[in-house]
């Protein structure tokens, strides 16, 4: 039996710590928080209960797809719900859209706000489901070690169809000219660290995975995910250990031998790192054994940071969904003040759930749960003045457009942003979503999964293959899982 030690409990390390415990592996995982989850925590406050991190459920089939690997089904741990509608977005004052579930009300919606865009919307999501099933299908599960592993005749053939040298603006913009229907199709790559104009149309794989397949919601909160998969990894025998922190990674000559922790020095055969990629490079491995190099680190462009407020109001709110999108100031703008001139933005553009409207359970009777979200450029200074200002802002922003001052109503209020992030993962930067999807950041050109002088050290999470979000972190657990398997056969 192989001794792994996997640093982080995010999903990634949870997904990998499950597949390599039930394969007999003797499987240790170290948090260096309180609790397992990493960004995916959750917190409870006077009766509410916050989920910290994730609050898009969406891919539902990556979720089935790894509960299936250990005869399982998602019904098995939490009851899924579909959001109908998935979600509104507010243009302005008596000025919005809900996006519904069924995609032919989605296209009778288009055609009713531009006349033939129905049609377009079919294009495009056809075009779109092509690469998703190629992309969820081939490219997400190849280790990306090297460029070799994607010469196949099939997916060179592919490539022209994926769309990899255009961009996603570009695609957009061409075949709708109406700025809200531009917007509603720009808005899930607004988190793959990139402009529209910089991310490749590939990436409206994303939009099939949002108007197509749906935005679910796990009864309970997000939370339940990673209860699940902490189950599955209990299940194997994975030993947790929480409140530990890992201080640096023991070495014998070219192998990893143990991790050195605040709880003491443990032993392994394997090391696997689902914290953060940077930090794990720079302050856990000495400088003759890293890959990468401080230079390498500051030249990648890094997807998003956020400020983030968690809110318990004493009172019920009227009209607003379970997902809002705040998009009555110009996109392009804040995009610009996120991607190309980093700093704190003059009119952002902000994300307003309240899941007490599906879930009357994580809040008090005649209570909301809400939760602020406003992308930033990483790095930025952060202070409790500056995170102040721009609640301020969001809440005069929501009074003049739901005609509701939720100040007035908050009975709990905590907020979140990037020196947290620092703080609690070692983000780099502050980033909250991790490396952004560029052209020149996809597949084999991230940093590398496994490696390159280590044999015995692997990477998992949003700073490598696949990329960032909570499918990808499930996907990039299993690739690392499958791969150990695989050589010690």
């Amino acid at each position: 039996m192989k001794k792994i030690g996997i640093i982080g409990s995010g999903f990634s390390s949870l997904a990998a710590a499950g597949v390599l415990s039930h394969k007999g592996y003797e499987v240790h995982v170290f948090e260096k928080n309180e609790c397992v989850g990493g960004r995916a925590r959750q917190f409870k406050e006077g009766g509410f209960t916050f989920d910290m991190g994730p609050s898009w459920y969406w891919m539902p089939e990556v979720f089935e797809k790894y509960f299936n690997r250990f005869g399982k089904k998602t019904s098995d741990f939490y009851e899924l719900l579909r959001l109908d509608p998935s979600y509104r977005v507010y243009f302005g004052k008596e000025d919005l859209v809900d996006i519904p579930a069924d995609f032919e009300a989605l296209v009778q919606l288009f055609e009713r706000i531009e006349p033939g865009s129905g049609a377009h919307l079919e294009t495009f999501i056809r075009e779109a489901e092509y690469k998703y099933e190629v992309g969820m299908q081939e490219f997400v599960w190849k280790p990306s070690l090297s460029v070799t592993e994607f010469i196949d005749l099939r997916i060179l053939k592919s490539l022209f169809k994926l769309q990899m040298f255009s961009s996603i603006a570009g695609q957009i913009d061409k075949l709708f000219q109406s700025e809200k229907l531009r917007n509603i199709l720009k808005f899930p790559v607004l988190f793959l660290g990139a402009t529209p104009e910089n991310t490749p149309a590939l990436y409206s794989l994303m939009n099939y995975a949002d108007l197509k397949l749906g935005t679910w919601y796990p009864l309970g909160g997000m939370y339940k995910i990673v209860e699940a998969f902490e189950s599955i990894a209990l299940e194997g025998g994975v030993k947790f250990h929480t409140s530990t922190e890992v201080h640096k990674i023991v070495f014998d000559g070219e192998s990893a031998t143990g991790l050195d922790t605040n709880k003491g020095m443990f032993e392994f055969d394997v090391i696997i790192s689902g914290a953060d990629y940077e930090h794990t490079e720079q302050r856990l491995i000495p400088p003759n054994l890293r890959i990468y190099n401080k230079k390498y680190w500051n030249d990648r462009v890094m997807a998003p940071s956020s400020l983030l407020f968690y809110l318990g109001l004493n009172t019920r709110l009227d009209g607003v969904k379970h997902h809002n999108l705040f998009f009555d100031k110009p996109f392009a703008a804040h995009a610009e003040e996120i991607y190309t001139k980093p700093s704190w933005p003059k009119e952002p553009l902000f994300y307003f759930s309240c899941p007490s409207k599906t879930d009357q359970n994580i809040a008090p009777e005649g209570s909301e749960n809400v939760f602020l979200l406003m992308p930033l450029a990483p790095d930025l200074k952060d202070s409790q003045e500056l995170r102040e200002k721009y609640f301020q802002m969001m809440c005069d922003r929501i009074l003049e457009i739901t005609d509701q001052d939720i100040r007035g109503h908050i009975i709990y209020k905590r907020s979140y942003a990037m020196q947290d992030f620092k703080a609690d993962y070692h983000a780099f930067k502050g980033n909250a979503y991790g490396l952004a999807n560029t052209l020149w950041q996809t597949a084999f050109l991230k940093p590398k999964i496994q490696h390159k002088k280590l044999k015995n050290m692997y990477f998992t999470g949003q700073l490598t293959s696949p990329g960032p979000g909570v499918p990808p972190s499930i996907i990039s657990g299993q690739v690392v899982a499958d791969m150990i398997i695989n050589q010690k056969k």
